[in-house]
């Protein structure tokens, strides 16, 4: 299944393109996209059995159109950021190997969709290119076994970020560097793990409009993969359905590079995971 937010209304894609579900369920669901994660269970179940045909013939929504695409997700009552999750990251960085997940928040006012323009602020921005894990089931003290039913989907994700004020004063500024608006794009689409052969093998990776690539790796070289990540959360704090886990970033960030390297105003920023697609992102001048 592979589910979008398309003009603020959560949709299905049926072939080249998506159906609305509201009017394709006739009601039994909703058009709020953040409400189909509370009802994850039986919505799952719904769209699993839902053939295009049945759709009604205004149901469906061509995707070429920009400016339409919300993130998949827009409403999370929590985001999780995980630091330092792969080797070569931690690496590039001057850093040793964590024993525990490095976590931090992105603010949900930060949070936009495929396509978006980003302002971008006075400063040092930066990319990393994520895997985005989406709940589906509240989870809580989960085992390592138990951790990938909890999750809804996946999805690709920037956690784009301002160098400068996230290193200024006496204790690093992750959360708040990491917060302007339009600094979690997030998206095209939500795919779910069962549209995968093996979830915790995924290409991904991040390159310009002008072909330039800036970052590629798998995210089996995570140190914490997605289920450990899981597990160590729900330890503390339980996951609710629709948080986002943005699972961190691999080698090839701009601020650790000889010279350093940042996005600038005209930039067209392109991440792809495999098997999900390529969020495209647009940056301008303030």
């Amino acid at each position: 299944m592979r589910l979008a937010t398309l003009d603020g209304r959560v949709v299905l894609r049926r072939g080249d393109g998506h159906v609305d579900v509201a009017t394709a369920s006739e009601g039994r669901f909703g058009p709020d996209p953040q409400a189909v994660y509370a009802d994850w269970e039986a919505f799952a179940a719904w769209a699993r059995v839902h053939p295009s045909e049945v759709a009604h013939p205004d149901a469906t929504i061509p995707t070429e159109a920009e400016g339409r695409w919300g993130p998949p997700v827009p409403g999370p009552a929590q985001i999780f950021a995980i630091g330092l999750n792969y080797r070569d990251h931690v690496a590039e960085s001057g850093l040793t190997v964590p024993d525990e997940p490095a976590v931090f928040t992105k603010f949900a006012s930060s949070l936009t969709g495929h396509r978006a323009r980003v302002v971008l602020p006075e400063g040092s921005v930066d990319w990393e290119a994520e895997l985005v894990v989406v709940i589906g089931q509240r989870a809580h003290h989960v085992t390592r076994e138990a951790a990938w039913s909890h999750v809804a989907g996946l999805t690709i994700g920037q956690d784009l970020s301002e160098r400068r004020l996230q290193l200024a004063g006496p204790a690093p500024q992750f959360s708040l560097a990491k917060s302007y608006p339009g600094f979690a794009p997030i998206g095209p689409e939500l795919v779910t793990v069962d549209e995968f052969d093996d979830p915790d093998d995924l290409e991904l990776g991040c390159r310009l409009e002008s072909g330039e690539v800036l970052q590629k790796s798998r995210t089996s070289q995570m140190i914490f993969d997605v289920p450990e990540l899981i597990v160590r959360l729900s330890a503390v704090c339980p996951l609710l359905p629709g948080d986002l886990v943005f699972t961190g970033t691999p080698a090839g960030v701009g601020g650790a590079r000889s010279p350093r390297k940042f996005l600038t105003p005209g930039d067209e920023l392109l991440t792809w995971v495999e098997g999900i697609g390529t969020l495209r992102t647009s940056l301008h001048a303030s």
